[in-house]
């Protein structure tokens, strides 16, 4: 198994062949199909999940995509005429995203995103992309990082899920795994498999409602809004007074 960019692989295949699945891997030996998988992450704004369309009428302005994926965000606004900017820590999915057209795509890290980008008046982290704030000790440098690069009216627009929403046996021992090792229950460590390609290893987090409104305290932002149906929820925060 080589070690490379197994996610932008898998995207840039699925430019003609939206029909692969998204393999991930746990650091409990755990493989799974993802829900989330290419045909996902190119899927026209009318097929999106009914909690990001009502989420989409919290943005405004100019909008950073953090996790741009096939491109499906960005492409979205441009049509709408907002000024966006797609950012991926994958150059596969940079490549796809300017092979659909989306005409400002760069290859960017969230814990990278500066002034150099500009000011953005929303973040959307849609496709569970709230997972990248990846622990509590590296989400709140995030987020203020993100409130540094933001107006004073901005949004974060982000799509999570709550971990212990579930009674599966195997991932409840994850969570007891997690706590026992010093870790939140939904701090997962992961990488993506595509034929002979894994990517390497890092940390997703999955965050109840609770623990998202403790991350928050002290970053700039606060939780206005939870927009939930079945499975993943979408949190909208705006920027807390005096930040």
């Amino acid at each position: 198994m080589r070690i490379g960019d197994a996610y932008g692989e898998m995207i840039l295949a699925s430019l003609d062949n939206p029909d692969i699945l998204e393999i991930v891997e746990r650091d409990d030996g755990t493989i799974m199909a993802s829900r989330f998988g290419p045909a996902y992450y190119l899927a026209p704004y009318p097929k999106w999940p009914g909690r990001q369309r009502r989420a989409l009428r919290f943005a405004r302005g100019r909008i950073l995509d953090v996790g741009a994926g096939g491109g499906r965000i960005p492409l979205h606004f441009q049509q709408k005429g907002n000024d966006v900017v797609a950012i991926d820590a994958s150059p596969g999915t940079i490549e796809a995203c300017r092979r659909r057209g989306v005409r400002d795509a760069r290859v960017m890290r969230i814990e990278d995103v500066d002034a150099s980008l500009g000011v953005f008046d929303t973040v959307v982290m849609f496709g569970n992309n709230l997972g990248l704030l990846a622990s509590p000790t590296k989400a709140p440098p995030i987020l203020r990082r993100l409130a540094r690069v933001t107006s004073e009216r901005a949004r974060i627009i982000a799509e999570g899920t709550d971990p212990y929403s579930t009674d599966d046996r195997g991932h409840l021992a994850y969570h007891e795994r997690n706590r026992q090792r010093g870790r939140m229950g939904g701090q997962l460590r992961i990488r993506i498999r595509f034929r002979d390609i894994a990517s390497p290893w890092f940390d997703y987090l999955f965050l109840s409602r609770r623990e998202l409104e403790e991350i928050l305290e002290g970053t700039g932002w606060r939780l206005i809004r939870m927009i939930e149906d079945d499975g993943p929820y979408v949190a909208v925060m705006e920027k807390a007074r005096g930040s």
